[in-house]
């Protein structure tokens, strides 16, 4: 009795963008449902339908290069996530932001995970540098509907630290099995960001100013109304009032 030799992968001739394009794409699906070290450029190349060589062919650099470009790529598409028109309530122009954000989260958990808790053998200065950018672009964009134009140190601050937090509640997420539901954690966040700006309005004129010109934009039933409605009894007894 002879045995068969297992067939290789049918190779399918594509142009040179279409072909890397498929091997970004595999690469992605696998680094989102895998931390960078446990994804091989073997595993690469099955998913793919290709042969390993081909796979050096485009990213000569194996896999760590394989990982920043597929990094890149997934971070292109996170700071899709914060791109927002300046129309509406600003609070809930955010709120799609951060619908958008839970979402991705969501597609990319392990691979998530893995990036922002660090420590992974595929972790550079470039895919530290990647990161960074993201949250830069992710803080710009806030600032933009709180106002943007010259923030003060203080809001710029305060959005940094948001961003962060934001970052962890979306790890603690995912490690509670995406406990609550994102609506109730988008909700949650949102209202983090709106109690800061006024704690910080309390002893920032800059941010003061800022804050009653975006309530101006709200609706009384949105976000920041109904925050203002459900602390109004703790501020009435802190105060005596009640």
């Amino acid at each position: 009795m002879t045995s068969r030799t297992p067939a290789a992968p049918a190779y399918r001739r594509m142009s040179v963008e279409d072909r890397r394009s498929q091997l970004l794409t595999s690469a992605l699906t696998l680094f989102a449902q895998r931390a960078p070290e446990d994804v091989s450029l073997d595993d690469v190349a099955e998913a793919a339908g290709v042969s390993r060589p081909l796979v050096y062919r485009y990213f000569p650099g194996g896999k760590q290069q394989l990982y920043e470009t597929a990094l890149r790529s997934a971070a292109d598409e996170l700071e899709l996530c914060f791109a927002e028109p300046e129309s509406g309530p600003p609070t809930e122009r955010i709120s799609r932001m951060l619908d958008r954000y839970l979402v991705f989260v969501d597609g990319h958990a392990t691979g998530f995970s893995a990036l922002l808790r660090g420590g992974s053998v595929a972790e550079t200065s470039r895919t530290t540098s990647i990161v960074d950018e993201v949250r830069r672009a992710a803080a710009e964009q806030i600032l933009v509907h709180l106002g943007g134009d010259r923030p003060g140190l203080r809001l710029r601050m305060l959005v940094r630290v948001w961003i962060a937090a934001v970052e962890a509640a979306s790890l603690i997420w995912l490690d509670e099995g995406r406990r609550p539901a994102a609506p109730e954690l988008r909700d949650w966040l949102l209202d983090q960001l709106i109690a800061t700006l006024a704690a910080t309005a309390a002893g920032d004129p800059d941010t003061a100013g800022r804050l009653d010109a975006l309530l101006l934009l709200e609706h009384p039933d949105g976000p920041a109304g109904r925050l203002a409605h459900a602390l109004l009894p703790t501020a009435r007894r802190t105060a005596g009032q009640g």
